[in-house]
């Protein structure tokens, strides 16, 4: 339990210092393109998000659903498994440079089917095909630290992939801000945008990409490893790993066709209200929490529980779904209930105004309905991982695709029938995101439950409402500070500082509330969630 301590706490660490500096990122790229009802920061925000769509294929699909059970059996091998990851990075990096490849000679057609032309200007669509030549590159690097980085991980080496992406949040500062000495900023209209502007901007984002990949390379004698070309593929279970990966693959495919649903409805609203950007920016808030707290507790958890399950050991695996839900219950429901009440001055950090942060807020509020539950899914889905099935998550999921697909037409319809303002269309289709996930979540557990013949949810779902009432004092606690600084309208939306400070602030007395009520009602689970945020602080 003290090695998933400190690597939870490395993790983290690492997270946070990548999301705070992705933050400031953020920033910066919104102070040169715009945020809420900008035509030139939508283009970008489709181009830039292309690749960021395989990575996430590539990263939470093929890769985490069954290379990393895989990597974990191949280390039982006499080689220690160097002779399989020599052959698997080998593969992997002939298949991402046949897809970028494919991607580059195929994104003006990539483009117009995530925007619907009937809906968008074709100048729009012009510079959004000019940004993509220069982001879809990336498509390669990120697959390429995607592979290196859950090697590493399952090799118990967590650290790099975590630190990484600082390098890329760095290089991009230092490039949009030289963007804005040379350009200046915001330029939110398309005709404002010339080819130089597109390059620099481009070529800074790919660039940042690049370097965050070079950077794991430097870590590979720590995992013992010898990375060789290989192209013997035969007689190491590849094509095992072909059957895993397919039902993933499709699983993907699902979730991307929905979102590519979701980026036409939401290319409607382009240059009226909040659309692409104001959603990628909301959700980067949304998956503030979620990366720092999910991914640094459960990602030591997962390769654990991967090891208790190729070993058979069912009730350590039973038991290891128990704690690590109810260890993420109690960070996860803190931080959903610190960012609703915080909503205004957190989106205010992304946008050019206190307007646009009271128009954006409503996006980040429908997104947070489902955090709690996706904490969830993230133990179950890759429990059925751990076990080598990948064909249930893809049954699951597909019905999430569906739901997804559904709701954000209909979102479409009413906007278009006046039914919701087209300034509310993003918000809705967040909504309606949020409840398939809820929907998927149920689903996935109730079928876990049944092929293990129990995974404890009377364990975990009792606290975790417990964790949710506890929740409301606290989130009372801090709309109390709200209305105390001036409402939603007041000093904590005058400007971006401002906003982060509010935030800040309200968050830090919704957290002060909800551990101080725990503690007094002697939680278990607190005892062991204070210790491991103790490891954060430096030692005196």
């Amino acid at each position: 339990m003290s090695s998933i301590g400190r690597a939870s706490v490395l993790i983290g660490a690492g997270t946070i210092v990548s999301r705070v500096s992705g933050l400031l990122r953020t920033i910066v790229l919104v102070a040169i393109v715009g945020s809420v009802g900008t035509a030139a920061g939508d283009a970008f925000g489709l181009a830039n998000q292309l690749p960021n769509n395989i990575y996430t294929v590539i990263s939470t699909g093929v890769l985490t659903a069954v290379i990393v059970p895989q990597i974990v059996k191949a280390a039982a091998h006499a080689d220690g498994g160097r002779a399989f990851v020599s052959k698997l990075f080998t593969l992997g990096t002939v298949i991402l440079l046949a897809a970028t490849a494919l991607a580059m000679i195929a994104a003006p057609f990539i483009v117009t089917i995530y925007i619907d032309p009937a809906k968008v200007q074709p100048d729009q669509i012009a510079l959004a095909t000019a940004f993509a030549y220069w982001c879809l590159p990336q498509v390669f690097f990120y697959g390429l630290y995607a592979l290196l980085g859950e090697i590493l991980n399952a090799r118990k080496v967590f650290g790099p992939y975590t630190w990484a992406p600082i390098v890329n949040n760095l290089v991009s500062i230092v490039g949009f801000g030289a963007f804005l000495l040379i350009f200046g900023g915001p330029s939110p209209d398309v005709v404002q945008w010339t080819p130089t502007m597109i390059g620099m901007l481009g070529g800074v984002a790919t660039g940042g990409i690049v370097l965050q990949t070079i950077v794991l390379l430097v870590f590979w004698r720590r995992a013992g490893l010898q990375l060789r070309p290989d192209f013997r593929w035969r007689g190491v279970g590849l094509r095992h790993i072909g059957r895993l990966a397919g039902w993933t693959f499709l699983m993907v495919i699902v979730g991307q066709l929905a979102g590519i649903v979701q980026t036409r409805v939401l290319s409607g609203a382009s240059g009226t209200g909040p659309a692409i950007i104001a959603s990628q920016n909301a959700w980067l808030v949304f998956m503030l929490p979620y990366s720092i707290i999910v991914l640094s507790i459960g990602t030591p958890y997962f390769t654990q529980l991967s090891e208790h399950a190729a070993a058979e050991r069912h009730d350590e695996v039973k038991a290891d779904i128990v704690r690590s839900i109810r260890v993420l219950g109690l960070f996860i429901v803190a931080a959903t209930a610190a960012l609703a009440i915080a909503a205004v001055p957190a989106t205010r950090v992304f946008t050019n105004g206190a307007d646009e942060a009271l128009a954006a807020a409503p996006l980040l509020l429908c997104f947070l309905v489902c955090l709690l539950p996706l904490a969830v899914l993230f133990v179950i889905q890759r429990t059925f991982y751990a076990y080598n099935d990948t064909r249930t998550p893809f049954f699951f999921t597909l019905v999430q695709g569906a739901l997804v697909t559904v709701t954000a037409l209909a979102a479409g319809a009413a906007a278009s029938a006046g039914v919701i303002p087209i300034t509310q269309l993003a918000a809705a289709v967040a909504l309606g995101q949020s409840f398939s996930s809820i929907v998927q979540v149920v689903i996935a557990t109730v079928i876990l439950d049944r092929r293990l013949g129990g995974i404890g949810i009377r364990e975990w779902m009792p606290q975790l409402l417990r964790f949710v009432l506890v929740a409301v004092p606290a989130a009372a606690a801090g709309w109390g500070v709200v209305l105390l600084c001036g409402g939603t309208t007041g000093w904590l939306a005058s400007d971006k500082l401002w906003g982060a400070l509010g935030a800040a602030l309200v968050g830090t007395v919704v957290l002060a509330v909800y551990l101080g009520i725990l503690a007094l009602f002697r939680t278990p689970e607190l005892a062991p969630a204070l210790a491991l945020g103790r490891r954060f602080l430096p030692k005196r």
